[in-house]
């Protein structure tokens, strides 16, 4: 049985949990389903805009990328500092629809930037969050509040993948893709076997201390993905870790590769000859690979969902990873050095 009650407990329990959390998530989704597509189609905007701050920012690449697939519409993921102190930040022509996702709803450069295109753009801002009450939630022309998926823990990992999927499952209901919402409901169940065949096998991988140095490599609609889990390897474990492009790994970053690196790649269901041609390339160089994917990879989810709709099931092994090296680092995952839940500016 997992144990939920030493060091690191609340990060465990909030990674294992995440099969109800998402069912929580996508109950939510549903109760607003009128709401958010009716909010979508009167909203007439003409390019959508994604921001967040350290998680949220990587969330907001990655769910850019997803919706321009879904949608067809432009999109693109922006730390919400820049849209805050940099005008030109977001595109000058025509509206724009503000996604601002926030677990805390109170950090300052989110609530900043939605003031800043409040006086400047022209559009409308939907927010996203976990907890009723708090700033963010009073700034959007349509608020989602996803309580499932609050945390005790700094480093995000539920709620990550929580507002990660309520991206997912808006664009499916504004792109009318019913087919897809109906795969997203199947995620957490598909989660359930998955976290206990591979969990244990992920968490003493992590353990070992051999190894240095991390890199995560993800295209396409995982790149922001990759960036994600190598920020939680930096957050829990203070290692050195880096996310890229599949393809940009050759250019240069492969001269990092040493036998105490890992390379961890969350390889593609569309692309994966291309993606594994590039581990197979680091594992010849000397380094050591983890490949996490659909199918014919070291973590296989299986091939029952489509590109988009298995997009998630690649978070929780790489949090996994991270929490088997914390712990066999003395840290407390649930508490990383020098971070705070969220950033208050004064």
């Amino acid at each position: 049985m997992t144990n939920f009650s030493s060091i690191g407990g609340h990060t465990r329990q909030e990674i294992f949990s995440q099969p109800e959390a998402w069912r929580g998530v996508l109950s939510v989704i549903e109760a607003e389903r009128q709401a958010a597509r009716a909010f979508y189609r009167n909203a007439r905007f003409d390019q959508v805009a994604f921001i967040g701050c350290g998680s949220t920012y990587y969330l907001s690449l990655a769910a850019a990328a997803a919706l321009q697939r879904m949608a067809g519409v432009r999109a693109c993921g922006l730390p919400a500092s820049e849209v805050w102190r940099n005008p030109f930040a977001l595109p000058s022509a025509g509206r724009t629809l503000l996604v601002a996702v926030s677990r805390s709803g109170e950090t300052t450069e989110t609530l900043r930037a939605c003031a800043a295109f409040r006086r400047n753009g022209d559009g409308a801002i939907l927010t996203l969050s976990c907890y009723p009450g708090r700033a963010l939630t009073t700034l959007g022309d349509l608020n989602l509040i996803f309580p499932s998926i609050q945390e005790e823990s700094v480093a995000q990992t539920r709620a990550f993948t929580g507002l990660y999927l309520a991206t997912l499952a808006l664009g499916a209901l504004w792109a009318d893709d019913v087919a897809l919402l109906d795969e997203l409901h199947r995620l957490s169940d598909a989660l359930v076997p998955l976290l206990e065949k591979y969990g244990p096998t992920l968490e003493q991988l992590g353990a070992d201390l051999s190894i240095d140095r991390f890199y995560f490599l993800g295209s396409g609609l995982r790149y922001g993905l990759a960036c994600e889990l190598s920020l939680k390897m930096k957050e829990m474990t203070l290692s050195h870790s880096e996310p890229f492009y599949f393809m940009e790994f050759r250019h240069g970053p492969k001269s990092m590769i040493t036998p105490t690196a890992l390379v961890v790649g969350l390889v593609s269901q569309e692309r994966r000859d291309d993606d594994v041609a590039v581990l197979e390339e680091m594992a010849a160089l000397g380094g050591r690979t983890l490949t996490i994917g659909p199918r014919d990879v070291d973590v296989a989810f299986g091939s029952a969902f489509s590109e988009i709709a298995s997009a998630p099931l690649y978070l929780p092994f790489g949090q996994i990873l991270a929490l088997g090296r914390s712990l066999a680092k003395g840290l407390n995952p649930d508490r990383p050095e020098h971070l705070d839940a969220v950033v208050v500016l004064r």
